[in-house]
């Protein structure tokens, strides 16, 4: 299974309710805001990131983050990369 990292951007003054509208939507979607570390802990991601993984390609992941993204009503720029390696460092616990 492939682990993506994603990036969203919501444009024309974008509020914090916008961005909680879309994490709502993306989390419908199996696309959280949460990581999970090798020894299980979870950490909340920084604002507008967002993670998946699955049986997916990166192509796949834009297409369902763009659909998330199209009922918040803004403009938006999605970034999705894949990665087989994450590294963090001090996220807020989740």
């Amino acid at each position: 299974m492939a682990n993506f990292t994603i990036r969203v951007v919501l444009h024309d003054n974008a509020t914090w309710d916008d961005y909680t509208r879309l994490a709502s939507a993306l989390a419908a979607r199996n696309i959280t805001d949460v990581i999970t570390a090798d020894n299980g802990a979870r950490y909340k991601m920084p604002p507008a990131e967002y993670q998946c993984h699955g049986n997916l390609t990166a192509v796949d992941v834009r297409g369902i983050v763009e659909s998330a993204a199209g009922t918040i009503g803004k403009p938006f720029g999605v970034l999705v990369t894949e990665g087989n390696t994450r590294a963090w460092s001090r996220l807020a616990p989740a």
